[in-house]
């Protein structure tokens, strides 16, 4: 990843954090996001505390203008971006614990706008500045994919979000792809799941390593990452 550049949404902490850590310690120079200042400015020092390269943004997803400016931004360091990681998402309530018979109108209206319609603007919004072999990944779970009780508009929206990427994977020739790690132990888990740190080997294997033709289009979880790397 040496003078590449790499787009982080959601990087203040969990999976955006360690993986945009991943990618600095990789070479690149990496573009990080969130909606706390304070919180995405203590990522990047920490980054270039550690001999990487970083430059925080405050940037809301949900935000069309944010996002454009935030690409913008990315592409005047380094002249395009090479990769993009679109992980910023939220879930309102307590985790599994969100049926939809109990959801309210506001939580679905705000996982949709953040998780997918975030996911859309991140993807959209970089494509004027990508390079030519450009990768874009967008980070998911399996509730996107399976019937678990208690997870409510977050999982439909993620649901969103996946077929988000099919569909511009189908509509272009970037290789748009969805990586989920399983459960990592993040505020979202409450605690449990596998460490952060080793989850973003998954997706620095994606950005540099997958085939087009595994990841294109498709999810690559972390047995097939086991599998593809062993």
């Amino acid at each position: 990843m040496d003078g590449d550049t790499a787009v982080v949404t959601g990087a203040s902490r969990g999976i955006g954090k360690a993986v945009a850590q991943a990618f600095a310690e990789a070479g690149a120079h990496v573009v990080l996001c969130a909606r706390n200042r304070d919180a995405i400015d203590a990522v990047a020092e920490e980054i270039e505390a550690g001999g990487g390269e970083a430059t925080a943004a405050r940037a809301d997803v949900r935000d069309e203008f944010d996002v454009e400016r935030l690409m913008q931004m990315a592409a005047e360091i380094g002249g395009e971006i090479d990769y993009v990681v679109a992980n910023a998402a939220v879930y309102h309530g307590e985790t599994g614990s969100t049926p939809l018979t109990e959801e309210s109108y506001a939580a679905f209206d705000d996982h949709m706008r953040t998780n997918a319609r975030g996911t859309f603007a991140t993807i959209r919004e970089s494509f004027p500045h990508l390079a030519d072999d450009a990768r874009i990944l967008v980070a998911s779970g399996s509730v996107a994919r399976e019937p678990y009780p208690g997870y409510g508009s977050y999982a439909v929206s993620k649901a969103a979000a996946e077929a988000i990427a099919r569909g511009f994977g189908a509509d272009t020739d970037r290789v748009v792809g969805v990586v989920d790690p399983g459960q990592v132990a993040t505020d979202l888990s409450g605690g449990d799941g596998h460490d952060p740190e080793d989850v973003a080997a998954q997706f620095l294997w994606a950005a540099t390593e997958a085939s087009a033709e595994v990841l294109d289009g498709e999810v690559v979880d972390r047995k097939q990452w086991r599998k593809e790397t062993r």
